[in-house]
């Protein structure tokens, strides 16, 4: 089971955010921190997931609905039709800062090719 984290917090109403999307199982909002013109962040509203690597058989729907959701987001942030890239970091090696499993949604602008 996940910690309490600051996504967790944000989740619970505890922390505000500039929210982009949510519902019963998810909840998108733009990063305070931006690495792109667009910079979105993804998360189930569950913690029971700390990161990539511990999903299993029984998160395929809760995948599959974050993996909608992002497609709607990029669709109304009008970003679907020029590109964007979505990255979700698992764990320490790959500077993943919460332990809350979440989607970085990033575009509105040419991205680098830098660590596709």
């Amino acid at each position: 089971m996940a910690q309490d984290t600051i996504f967790s917090k944000i989740v619970a109403g505890e922390i505000p955010c500039n929210k982009v999307y949510e519902d019963d199982l998810v909840l998108a909002f733009e990063d305070i921190n931006p690495s792109a013109k667009v910079h979105v962040l993804v998360i189930p509203k569950s913690n029971h997931l700390e990161r990539l690597s511990e999903v299993a058989t029984e998160d395929a729907n809760l995948m599959g609905h974050i993996m909608v959701c992002i497609n709607k987001i990029a669709k109304d942030l009008g970003i679907d039709k020029t590109g964007y890239r979505v990255i979700t970091n698992s764990g320490e090696n790959a500077h993943q800062e919460v332990p809350h499993l979440h989607f970085h949604i990033l575009g509105g602008e040419p991205l680098s090719k830098r660590n596709n």
